[in-house]
């Protein structure tokens, strides 16, 4: 269905779109006007080591009195404190009945924290602000006097940022501004179709012609722009301007009003899914058969997702966790556009491989980008600045390790960055080995690959030698024995190479690894130290969690587990229900290799099996789903391992594959024309 068609139905049923709009701009401009806007205040305070620390604490071990450490127990501890009833009780005897949360603060090394104070009142949220700045410190005293430390051996705590002067914080009004025009434009413009569909089979139903066939084409001398809108859109088109606009914009770049739910890929993708269900709605597209699985998996989530939603209305909430936890929402649709586009959308085989292949050239893209900021020491995504988007998170500064850069390219952070390239180089990998491919230069086939790969020790995390790893122990063992050694040599070479180019690299990468086994690193301690805290919100609520989304690192603090994450938001259930959703992608990459006929698509089932099963093992070091970039692709290739999963079903089966099935039985697939130059034929 074209953009044109679409057009078209909405002025048909304008009496439908209308109303609706209107109503949507009324009641967003009563809700700028009714709702007050918040303020915000902060400080932040560290804490001072005693000033006997040469000295050995007379109880050691002691978090309160342990002065000879890096103090981040005893700030874990005071956090703890003042996040206790006890301390919210006596601070509204000190004034303070506002919000207010304390946490670390930000990529702080250190026992450095921040105190947020949120409220209407601007002169009252100063106030407090100041007013529990005071109380964190005689808190810290009172806990050290019970613990009965000496004071020469006392932990003490200074401000470094003194109470601010609120700012504003008018987000909140815009997204629930936003969230009304979009839930009336949508009702809109879901209820026009359905009414043009119903109109259309009352006028079929007394043998009266339809008011539109469908067919009608651009006049003849039409602009570009005409003959653009009356194109006819498939799944794959649209899902190629989500991948550009998912992996060339940066990842942290939203629309202020919807957060970091807002980027302008996740809106293209909703928008995507509103085609999708018009194109469904009037007969044009059905989806594809034998491809119901991840559909079904993903509905479990988002039935996980619902049922913890309502859960979330039911307890006391502040006003930021509602916002994330409707954030959370938007997000959920986003993924079930991509997987309903991916998998029941794309009915030709031959377009989901040029949707692949393009997957695979702009994930080089990235790599290569991220290639250039390990060699410059720069964030080349700074640079980057686009009018009316903001960053939805804060602003990340080049991050090194040891004497490295490490890159993260247009992504929010290297570990995203890391685990984009670890899924998408089975398919680089697939692809450079395709007989099909085989007249194209050893360049393009093998370039992804060498980007890709090549990338991943780059980053200097963990995250991307276990993904290479995982990547390695799935793929390798399937090949013949000539393909896997040579594989495994140039592994080797790979690491020597590495070794001369890049020296010391190959030692800070085995020390990470040597490191959290000792327990002796400390990225790895700061996290590992934040695990006890997850199973305190667990038991708030084992089952359904704290609402999906509303687990922020500004109210909480950073899991790096995706599985903890979704432990303390969605419960028992949301874990198990991601789990299911990520063995479903195990699942079909596997089901393609057995069924496949042709040794190009059993690389390609095994390239969706190691895909997955990375995903679900780098889940474990970072939460994989709070990245737009990652989760994007993620949920892009489940969609595409579940709509290949049906295309081989129906070859085994001796079926049609798509429209030009008959044409493929008689002329080489993908090979170019005597006529036609390589390169049209692959892009």
């Amino acid at each position: 269905m074209s953009i044109a068609e679409i057009f078209r139905v909405l002025r048909r049923r304008w009496y439908v779109m209308t109303p609706l709009t209107v109503l949507g701009l009324l009641a967003g401009g009563f809700l700028y006007s009714t709702v007050p806007v918040t303020y915000e205040s902060q400080s932040q305070l560290t804490l001072l080591n005693s000033p006997r620390i040469a000295k050995p604490a007379p109880s050691y071990g002691n978090p309160l009195a342990y002065a000879s450490g890096s103090l981040i127990s005893t700030a874990d501890v005071l956090i703890r404190a003042l996040q206790s009833p006890e301390s919210a009780e006596a601070l509204r005897g000190h004034g303070v009945t506002d919000a207010y949360t304390v946490d670390f603060a930000a990529k702080a090394e250190g026992p450095l924290l921040t105190l947020t104070v949120t409220g209407e009142d601007r002169d009252k949220v100063f106030a407090e602000t100041k007013a529990i700045t005071d109380f964190a410190a005689e808190q810290l005293v009172a806990l050290q006097s019970e613990a009965r430390v000496p004071s020469d051996y006392s932990v003490r705590a200074a401000p470094i940022v003194p109470p601010q002067k609120p700012v504003s914080q008018p987000k909140s009004r815009y997204q629930k501004v936003a969230a009304v025009l979009v839930l009336c434009l949508t009702s809109a413009f879901l209820l026009s179709f359905v009414t043009d569909v119903w109109v259309a089979a009352r006028r079929r139903s007394r043998g009266l012609p339809s008011l539109d066939d469908g067919s009608r084409g651009p006049r003849p001398g039409a602009s570009r722009l005409r003959r653009q809108l009356t194109r006819p859109l498939d799944a794959t088109t649209v899902l190629t301007g989500y991948l550009a606009l998912a992996l060339f914009l940066p990842s942290n770049l939203a629309l202020p009003a919807l957060g970091g739910a807002g980027t302008p890929a996740n809106v293209f993708a909703l928008l995507g899914l509103f085609w999708y269900l018009a194109t469904w709605c009037t007969g044009r597209l059905a989806p594809a058969p034998g491809t119901r699985t991840v559909r079904t998996a993903v509905l479990l989530l988002g039935f996980v997702v619902l049922l913890s939603y309502v859960a979330n209305t039911a307890r006391i909430s502040s006003q930021k966790e509602v916002l994330a936890a409707d954030r959370g929402l938007i997000v959920l649709l986003v993924w079930v556009a991509l997987i309903v586009l991916a998998s029941a959308g794309i009915q030709d085989r031959a377009r989901l491989d040029v949707l692949m292949r393009r997957l695979v050239v702009m994930g080089s893209v990235v790599a290569l980008l991220g290639l250039y900021d390990f060699f410059t020491g720069t964030n080349i995504a700074d640079s980057l600045r686009i009018p009316g988007l903001n960053s939805s998170v804060a602003n990340v500064a080049v991050l090194d390790r040891g004497s490295f850069t490490r890159p993260r390219s247009l992504t929010a952070h290297p570990l995203e960055f890391s685990g984009m390239l670890a899924i998408l180089v089975p398919f680089a990998i697939a692809q450079a080995f395709d007989p099909a491919r085989a007249h194209l230069s050893t360049f393009r086939r093998w370039a992804p690959v060498v980007l890709l790969g090549g990338g991943l020790p780059l980053t200097v995390s963990r995250t991307s030698i276990i993904g290479l790893l995982v990547v390695v122990l799935v793929m390798v063992p399937r090949w013949k024995p000539q393909r896997r050694w040579t594989a495994i040599g140039v592994l080797l070479g790979a690491v020597a190479v590495f070794k001369v180019l890049v020296p010391g690299l190959i030692g800070t990468i085995t020390g990470l690894f040597s490191g959290s086994l000792n327990n002796a690193d400390s990225s790895t301690q700061a996290r590992t130290i934040k695990y006890p805290k997850i199973a305190e919100y667990f038991m708030e609520d084992p089952f359904l969690g704290r609402g999906f989304g509303t687990f922020t690192p500004e109210r909480y603090f950073f899991t790096d587990n995706q599985y903890l994450l979704t432990l303390a938001e969605l419960g028992a259930l949301g874990v198990l229900a991601l789990l299911v959703l990520g063995l479903t992608g195990v699942h079909n990459g596997g089901s393609i290799r057995r069924l496949a006929r042709t040794e190009s698509d059993r690389e390609l089932g095994q390239a969706f099996f190691a895909s997955a099963l990375v995903a679900l093992v780098i889940s474990a070091t970072f939460d994989t789903l709070s990245f737009p970039m990652f989760a994007g692709v993620f949920f892009l290739l489940l969609g595409a391992g579940a709509g290949c999963l049906g295309f081989v079903r129906r070859e085994a089966a001796g079926e049609s594959s798509g429209p030009a099935s008959a044409e493929k039985a008689e002329v080489p697939p993908r090979r170019p024309t005597p006529d036609a130059p390589p390169h049209l034929v692959e892009i």
